[in-house]
């Protein structure tokens, strides 16, 4: 179900979901079809308030759609969940790892059931906390403080069971999966604009963000770069992507050289087999990561 949560019938084949209006509606033509390859997967579930929903950010030719699936039980969300993921690596249902992953999940889920069932949610009006002091000042001013108390009694209640170390390593696997992990942040002014924007570079795309809120504005994927190019002396870069779209900004915070060198390392990277053994091709690297001498 889209956004909206409103009640479509969904096809997933190969790596791509259609939906229609009703199931008697499918072998007609889609109301769309949705190509996974290459999107981000970010879990939205509460196992305590049965909330098992999918979010993905599906990339297009001028940035980023986000799409919001919600299930309606466990099992159908760890089906779908396996799912997308290998869909977004380009492999399918038919993959000999979509059983294993669907097993992991269900066993993630289960562990959570048996963590939220001892002990109910504590009533976050009795609770003397200051929920400003676990979230970002973004979320702070976002939500009400009796919304953030529960959301962080609820987590808290997930992990209640876990030991010191168990808990640790559940903070960096979740850390790990947020769609911000990994970035670097550079301020820049885009061509054309009168105000300076934060560019996030992560290891698959690039995503201009507004300073003022930190919500993203556009994303651009590596995958659809055809090229860029870089003016030394104005400090500029400029960068081609399929579709004719363009995007050039000078760098601020930084020496142009600091998000060339990003940008190339990371298409280098994107290059290389899983292989550990596959030979180190300094030449390309070098190619994609200088320049400026």
């Amino acid at each position: 179900m889209l956004k909206a949560f409103k009640e479509y019938w969904f096809v997933f084949k190969d790596t791509s979901i259609s939906y229609f209006k009703n199931k008697e509606a499918e072998h007609g033509e889609p109301i769309e079809k949705l190509n996974l390859r290459g999107c981000e997967i970010v879990p939205d579930v509460s196992v305590s308030g049965k909330k098992y929903g999918i979010k993905l950010l599906i990339p297009v030719a001028d940035g980023m759609n986000e799409v919001h699936l919600r299930c309606d039980n466990e099992n159908q969300y760890a089906r779908w969940m396996a799912a997308c993921a290998l869909a977004s690596k380009g492999k399918t249902m038919a993959d000999s790892s979509y059983r294993l992953e669907v097993h992991n999940i269900l066993s993630f889920l289960k562990m959570k059931s048996r963590a939220a069932a001892p002990q109910a949610v504590s009533d976050p009006e009795s609770m003397d906390m200051k929920p400003e002091c676990f979230v970002s000042p973004r979320y702070a001013k976002k939500y009400k403080s009796k919304q953030l108390t529960a959301r962080i009694l609820e987590a808290h209640q997930n992990i209640s069971h876990l030991s010191l170390m168990e808990t640790k390593l559940r903070f960096v696997q979740v850390w790990q999966s947020l769609p911000e992990f990994g970035l670097t942040y550079h301020i820049v002014r885009f061509k054309g604009s009168k105000k300076d924007d934060l560019l996030g570079i992560s290891y698959n795309r690039l995503i201009r963000i507004d300073t003022a809120t930190g919500d993203p504005i556009t994303t651009w994927r590596f995958s659809n770069m055809k090229q860029w190019n870089v003016n030394w002396e104005i400090r500029q870069v400029a960068i081609e992507f399929d579709q004719n779209v363009s995007i050039a900004f000078t760098c601020l915070s930084t020496d142009c050289k600091v998000v060339h060198e990003y940008i190339g390392g990371y298409i280098f990277l994107s290059t290389r087999a899983k292989d550990q053994n596959e030979t180190l091709d300094e030449d390309l690297f070098h190619k994609l990561t200088g320049g400026w001498e």
